[in-house]
């Protein structure tokens, strides 16, 4: 199932996206909440604009150098256990929003990543068992002032700003994540072409070793890492993360 979220000029609503990506079938409540049901009223994609499918109420937990050869790209080690850093949820945005290049920085980074949405309240979850708390998957750009992550020695700054996390299209919440392509592709150009089976840690490990840290709640978001080929991005610029099966997450740079 995707569950989009959606405006057609009024107040967000939910809605089913077909598997065409095309259509979009309204629904009642908030699916991470609540039980949905059809309105009966359907919009074309094309007519709607697409939001960031889940807003955090919590937190968003980023995963770094969890691709060998990123961290390889970086001139650093993978981690022996999980890198976690938390990022603000006011860094969300949607498809289509633009990423705002801060004047305190002058080299932002890409970074397309599979992310992960908590479905319930869990803590100290085995492996083994972190499939009953996922509620489904989305794109991710995983934004990050390089020149500030370099110099703060910490990265809250770094990958904090608003509009640092773009998260998008929808949700898919039946998907096989253990091999998918992921691409990035700076104004046409891949500079990104990875698969999640490079992952050092896998989805499972990551959402059991977040819960054994963190009370995890229903919509907060893991971002799992990114694979070698990060690079700089500048205002007038366009960046698009396509992660097969789930669809292609766009968004122009812009100045401030």
């Amino acid at each position: 199932m995707r569950i989009a979220r959606f405006t057609t000029g009024d107040d967000p609503a939910y809605g089913l996206v077909d598997g065409a990506g095309e259509k979009i079938a309204e629904v009642t409540g908030d699916p991470l909440y609540q039980r949905i049901e059809l309105t009966g009223a359907t919009h074309l994609v094309e007519d709607v604009r697409l939001l960031a499918p889940v807003i955090p109420r919590s937190k968003v937990i980023g995963i770094g150098r969890n691709y060998a050869d990123h961290a390889a790209e970086m001139g650093t080690d993978v981690p022996a256990e999980p890198l976690m850093f938390l990022v603000p949820n006011t860094a969300v945005v949607g498809p289509g929003d633009p990423i705002v290049y801060p004047p305190q920085t002058s080299e932002v980074h890409y970074e397309g990543e599979l992310a992960v949405v908590i479905g319930r309240v869990c803590k100290d979850v085995e492996p083994e068992d972190a499939a009953a708390v996922v509620f489904g998957y989305t794109v991710a750009n995983d934004v990050t002032a390089r020149d500030l992550q370099r110099s703060d020695g910490q990265w809250a700054r770094a990958k904090g700003f608003d509009t640092f996390c773009p998260l998008g299209p929808w949700i898919e919440t039946d998907l096989d994540v253990s091999s998918l392509g992921l691409v990035t592709r700076l104004d046409g150009e891949v500079v990104q072409d990875g698969t999640t089976a490079d992952m050092v840690h896998g989805v499972a490990a990551l959402v059991s070793y977040a819960s054994k840290a963190f009370t995890l709640l229903p919509g907060d978001v893991i971002l799992t890492g990114t694979p070698a080929g990060v690079g700089p991005m500048t205002a007038g610029q366009r960046v698009e993360v396509e992660i097969e099966g789930l669809g292609t997450l766009s968004n122009p740079v812009v100045a401030p």
